[in-house]
C-alpha cells in the first residue's frame, strides 16, 4: 500500500465530491451502494470536504461508512470562508468540530486546509491544525492547492502528512516545483481529478446543472481542441486493451502518487480500479506526455474566481 506519512492507504482512493450534486443530481442510496462496493474492491481511503454539498457529503460518508470505520482512512478539508472573501472566518477548530459532528466520528484521519486564505498566513492555519492533531482530533495535517513556497512554510510550522492538488494528463503544472518539493520534504501527494473531471475518461457534460459548464476547459472550443489530444489516449488504450479512463489513471499511478477518482456509478468505479493492473511502458508514457505537454491544454482549469485560490499553471495561448 502507498504511505502518506503514517497513513497506509490503498493504491487509489475515492473522491466523494460528485456524490453531492456537483456534477448533476445525486442519489444517496446509489451513492451508498457505490461506497460499499469501493470497500469491497479494496479501497480504504475516502476523501470529502466541508464544502461539498454544504456538509451533505460528510454526513453521507459518515452514515455510509460507519460499519467499516475502523479499517478506513477518512480525509476531509475546510476553508476559512465558505462564501467569498467577505464571509465570516471559520477557525480550524470550529471546522473540525463541525466535521466530527456531521460524520458522527470522534476522529478524522486526515484534515486539510482546502484553500490557502489570502488574508490568513498559512502558518497560522496549519499551526492550529497541528494543535488539533496533538489533541487527537485528527490524525494528519494536510494542505490543498498550495504553492511550493507555501508548502515549505506550512511544513516548517507543523509536519505535513499530505498535499492534495489537481494532477492529470491535462493538468501537469505541479511537476515544475510542487511535486519536487513534497518529495524532498517527504510529504505524500494526493491527486484529485485524475480523470480531468471526466474528460480524460470520455464523459460528456449533459446535465444543465453540472458545474463543469462554468469551467473554461468545458467550453465548446476548448473541448474540440482538447479532444484531438485525447485521440492519443485512445490509441494507447486500444494497444493495451483498456479504456481511456484506465489509461489516464494508469499514467497518474506511474508517478507514484495516490489518485482519488470519483464516480457515482459502480461500473465506472470498477473500471477505475482495474487501472491498477495496467503497466504503461516508457514509450507509451512518453507518447502521452508529448501530446499533453505542460501548458498545451486549451482553457484554464477553473473559472476566474476559483483561479485566485490555486497556483496558476501555464495555459495555451
Amino acid at each position: 500500500m502507498p504511505n502518506l506519512k503514517q497513513l497506509e492507504v490503498s493504491r487509489q482512493g475515492y473522491g466523494a465530491m460528485g456524490l453531492s450534486s456537483v456534477y448533476g443530481a445525486a442519489d444517496d442510496a446509489e451513492s451508498t451502494r457505490t461506497l460499499h462496493r469501493a470497500i469491497d474492491l479494496g479501497i480504504n481511503f475516502f476523501d470529502t470536504a466541508t464544502g461539498y454539498g454544504a456538509g451533505h457529503n460528510e454526513t453521507l460518508l459518515g452514515r455510509a461508512l460507519a460499519d467499516k470505520r475502523k479499517q478506513l482512512v477518512i480525509a476531509s478539508k475546510f476553508t476559512h470562508r465558505q462564501g467569498g472573501a467577505d464571509a465570516p472566518v471559520l477557525s480550524p477548530r470550529q471546522a473540525v468540530e463541525a466535521s466530527l459532528k456531521r460524520f458522527s466520528f470522534d476522529f478524522i484521519d486526515l484534515y486539510y486546509l482546502h484553500r490557502v486564505d489570502l488574508q490568513i498566513p498559512i502558518e497560522e492555519s496549519v499551526g492550529e491544525l497541528g494543535k488539533l492533531k496533538d489533541e487527537g482530533k485528527i490524525g494528519g495535517v494536510g494542505v490543498s492547492e498550495a504553492s511550493a513556497d507555501q508548502i515549505r512554510r506550512a511544513n516548517a510550522t507543523y509536519p505535513l502528512t499530505a498535499l492534495q492538488s489537481e494532477y492529470s494528463l491535462w493538468t501537469r503544472g505541479v511537476e515544475a516545483e510542487i511535486l519536487p518539493t513534497v518529495r524532498e520534504l517527504g510529504i505524500g501527494f494526493v491527486s484529485y481529478s485524475p480523470l480531468g473531471r471526466g474528460f480524460l475518461a470520455g464523459s460528456e457534460v449533459i446535465d444543465p446543472n453540472d458545474r463543469r459548464h462554468q469551467h473554461p476547459r468545458f467550453k465548446p472550443d476548448a473541448i474540440a481542441a482538447n479532444s484531438r489530444r485525447r485521440e492519443t489516449i485512445e490509441k494507447v488504450a486500444a494497444k493495451l486493451g483498456a479504456n481511456i479512463g484506465q489509461i489516464s489513471i494508469a499514467w497518474v499511478l506511474s508517478k507514484d502518487v495516490v489518485p482519488i477518482p470519483g464516480t457515482r456509478f459502480i461500473p465506472h468505479l470498477e473500471s477505475n480500479w482495474a487501472a491498477n493492473d495496467i503497466q504503461l511502458d516508457a514509450a507509451s508514457i512518453a507518447e502521452l506526455e508529448d501530446v499533453f505537454a505542460i501548458g498545451t491544454t486549451v482553457g484554464e482549469r477553473y473559472p476566474e474566481d476559483g483561479l485566485r485560490m490555486v497556483p496558476r499553471e501555464p495555459v495555451n495561448a
